[in-house]
Order: structure tokens, then sequence, then C-alpha cells
């Protein structure tokens, strides 16, 4: 026996003395007497069988619709992949790889996919190919969080935050630089055609005229093929330039980019964008969440980097989206502008939107103010307003309302880096990240 004393005469003794445990039968080997049902291995209440429900429930003829092709092998069902997304999405797992791996070793997904197996390929595939179609999920769950009493248009928070894009900002080049280096790789690939030229002259001489001298050297072709993406991008610069002159009334011909205007030759829609850990590259994605449930109630993206341009927009998705309106919308220092009051104020949205950062944590004392004074400006006014005992009530709750589904994106669930490239593709994903967050609420209320 294992452990007992080697050639002792006492060993039955050995075995009375000490205690031995019992542990429950193990067999690897062990076949089944009947067919295995993987329903029987999830449990009741288990975020798969949510999903799967839920997802029955939706529209899916935007995406079974395109399957019209009678010939060919026939494709995975639609509302599987789906399934399988969504559930990817809900519990981290993003990369198409990352799926086709849980397909095999996880309970939970092969039980949503009835244990079909598409590749990578496929799942990558069909999430570009449907990529529209999916991101309209987002209104769908939303209205299901609506019909189950989630989404309470009282106080509304907006913010964003930055994601990184999948390209490196190593990858980006100035205008300025373009400049100079397309000068460079003109001098260069100039030269080295002048070498090849010579080469080719001696070889005849050398070797006589057969050779046929249509093969660039690696070198050239690489400098020539370096020079053509620059002069895309700087010619994709000054096309912005001239639009921007254009939108403004100003002469296009004349509009030329600043020398610091970057473009990326990865991911060119994609900006620099600065984080409180330095800069990266990236989109800046935004939402609006109601208070009661921190349901996401509208969410887009954009590659410009100052939030203040993004606070109408989110509110005008926001009421196409639910056809209402919020009664009060929440934002930092980074949305303020008169224009933004004047427009919330003109669709009678109170706006309580900080001028100045503001520390969350100070606290609140009764106002001494009194009735305002005439002649003041809406800066000083909104000032004045988020300094009463009311207005410090209202904009602490922004911190709680919005930055949660941010924390819970992107540390409970670890989306840091878009996997697509391109602002619409960017924001469809986007889109399936915000229905994600929004069935995990709805899970609690089902």
């Amino acid at each position: 026996m294992l452990g007992a004393p080697r050639g002792s005469q006492n060993d039955a003794n050995y075995w009375k003395i000490g205690v031995m445990k019992t542990f429950r039968p193990y067999d690897p080997e062990q076949l089944l007497l009947l067919p295995p049902a993987i329903q029987d291995w999830l449990p009741e209440g288990h975020l798969a069988r949510f999903v799967s429900e839920v997802v029955d429930e939706l529209d899916l003829s935007a995406i079974e619709g395109t399957y019209v092709e009678e010939r060919g092998y026939p494709p995975y069902h639609p509302r599987m992949m789906t399934k399988v997304l969504l559930y990817g999405y809900c519990t981290g797992t993003y990369s198409s790889r990352r799926l086709a791996e849980k397909l095999v070793d996880s309970v939970a997904f092969r039980f949503l996919a009835a244990g079909n197996r598409p590749d990578f390929r496929t799942i990558s595939d069909f999430r570009k190919q449907h990529g529209e179609a999916l991101a309209g999920l987002f209104e769908q769950v939303l209205r299901l969080c609506r019909k189950a009493g989630l989404v309470k248009l009282g106080r509304v928070a907006v913010d964003g935050t930055k994601i990184k894009a999948n390209a490196s900002k190593h990858k980006a080049m100035s205008y300025a630089r373009m400049v100079a280096k397309e000068a460079a790789l003109e001098r260069e690939v100039r030269e080295l055609l002048e070498r090849a030229e010579a080469t080719d002259r001696e070889e005849d001489e050398r070797y006589g005229p057969d050779h046929s001298g249509h093969e660039l050297p690696e070198e050239l072709a690489r400098r020539e093929s370096r020079l053509r993406k620059i002069r895309e991008a700087k010619a994709a610069l000054e096309e912005e330039a001239r639009a921007k002159a254009r939108a403004a009334g100003k002469d296009p011909d004349q509009a030329r980019p600043p020398e610091k205007a970057q473009r990326n030759f990865t991911d060119p829609e994609s900006k620099i964008q600065k984080t409180r850990d330095g800069y990266i590259q990236g989109y800046n994605a935004q939402v609006a969440v109601e208070e009661s449930h921190q349901i996401i109630v509208a969410q887009q993206v954009t590659a410009h980097a100052p939030d203040v341009e993004q606070l109408l927009p989110v509110v005008k998705e926001l009421r196409r989206v639910l056809r209402r309106k919020p009664k009060q919308v929440i934002a930092d220092a980074g949305y303020w502008s008169e224009e933004n009051v004047r427009g919330l104020e003109k669709d009678a949205i109170e706006p309580f939107i900080a001028t100045q950062r503001l520390k969350h944590d100070v606290a609140i004392a009764a106002c001494p103010l009194g009735r305002p004074p005439a002649g003041l400006t809406a800066k000083q006014r909104m000032q004045r307003k988020l300094q009463t005992q009311r207005g410090r009530k209202v904009y602490a709750r922004r911190k709680a309302i919005v930055e949660a589904p941010f924390g819970q994106i992107k540390h409970a669930r670890g989306f840091r880096q878009f996997l697509r490239r391109g602002l619409a593709c960017v924001q469809q994903e986007w889109a399936l990240i915000a229905t994600a967050h929004n069935l995990l609420k709805l899970r609690t209320a089902w």
C-alpha cells in the first residue's frame, strides 16, 4: 500500500493507526451509459441560457435575409452565431480565435452552439459581413430593457472614454514629416533607378542584351511602396483641410493641413488620443447612461478627441432610439459650451455641465447665494447653479451613473482595444459592447 513502511510485519496495524480518506469515484475512462445531453451540464439560471432566450426573442431578419444563395454547403445558423458572439462579449471573450477555442473547451459555448464548431475565420467573417445588423441589436435589447422597467429617463449622464485602435501610434506620421519624407524618398527612388539603369547597361555589355531588366530591386520596390502610402496619406490630410475650409466658408484652394496633423497608416481613421496614461492611437467612445439601472441608452464613436462636440449628438441619438427625452443631463467640464447649454434648454432638458474640473467628494454646504443677479453670462449662471445644494447633489451623481459602466466594460470584461479598423467598423463593435452591457443589466430583471 502507498505510504505503508516497506517490509513491515505490522502493515495491517499501520493502516489501523492511520486514517485513510475515501475519495469520490474518479475514472477518466468511464463511458456514459446514456447519450449525453449538454443542456443537463449547464445549471438553470446560467448566463448562457439567458443569452439564448433573449436572442430567440430578437428579430434577426436583417441577417437571415442575406442568405439567398441555394448553392454551396449550408452555412451555420445566424441565430447560433449571434448567441455565440453576444455571450462572448458578455464574458469578455472578443477575439474570433478565442471564441473558436471556447467552442471546444467551454460547456456554455458548446451549449449555445449545440455542438457546432465554426472556425475563427467563419466567426470573423460573420462579424464583418453582418456588422451593421449586429449593431442594430443594441436598439432591440434597449427596448427589452425599457419593457422590463429598467429605463427611466429622469436623469442621464453623458461621458466618453478613449479606447485603443487596432493600430500602433508609431505607425502614424505628421503632415510636416510626410512632406519631408516624400522629398527624401523621391530622391532615394531616383538614385536607385539611376543605379538600376547603370547596372542594366553594365550587364548588357557583359552578358548581352538578353537580360530582362523588368524586375525592380527589392530595395527600390520597398521605397516606392512607402512613397505611395505617404502620398496617399498626405493627399487625405489635404482633402480634410479643404473640406474644413469649405464648411467654414473659406477658399479650399488655400487650405493647408497643420504641420502636426497626423494620419495612421494602419487605421487611417483613428487619431492620437490623450489619456491619463499618455497618448494612444485610438477612438473616443461615447455613452449616455440612465441613472436608475445604469442602462446605456445611447452610444456612438468618434475619432475626434474633444468631448464638447459630442453632447448634443448623443442626446439626439437617445431621443431617436427611445422617442423620449430626459429631464436632466449631467456632463463633466469636457462638455462645457454655451451652445450645449442652449441646445439642451431649447429642448426643455435641464443641463448640469461643469465649467471646470470639480471634485465629487466635496461636502455639500447650504447655499448662501440667493437669487442670481441679472446680467450673468451662461457660464456664470452654470457655476452658481452647481454651487447650490441642489446642483451639487445632482452633479455628485455623475460619477456613479456613467463611470461605473466604463469600469465594468474596461476592467471587469477587459475591453481595452478595438479589434476592427475604420470608424464604421469600430462603431459596430462599440454597439456590441453596449448591447452586452445592457444584456447583463437586463438579466437582473428577467
